[in-house]
């Protein structure tokens, strides 16, 4: 993980997880069932930003330092932890 990166998505993190403790919060007292939704399409966006950025550190450093140093079987091992990641979301 980049170390720049990381109290970026640290605060997302958080901004998320208060944003769950609400619709938690929402769905205790009973809110509308569109604005419940709403709001967990928001947490969806969130997450899906953090795994976007979390996605292009792992290329940009761990992929790219596999490529760099030349080592094959570093590289098929990296290629193989991203088609498997790839592998799980789709199911």
């Amino acid at each position: 993980m980049d170390r720049e990166n990381k109290p970026k998505l640290m605060n997302r993190l958080s901004r998320i997880e208060g944003q769950v403790r609400g619709v938690a919060r929402m769905v205790d007292e009973g809110r509308y069932c569109i604005d419940v939704l709403t709001q967990l399409q928001a947490v969806k966006a969130a997450l899906v930003r953090v795994e976007t950025e979390m996605l292009r550190d792992h290329l940009s450093h761990c992929i790219e330092s596999a490529i760099v140093s030349g080592d094959a079987i570093e590289q098929r091992a990296k290629a193989n932890e991203l088609i498997t990641l790839l592998e799980r979301a789709n199911r």
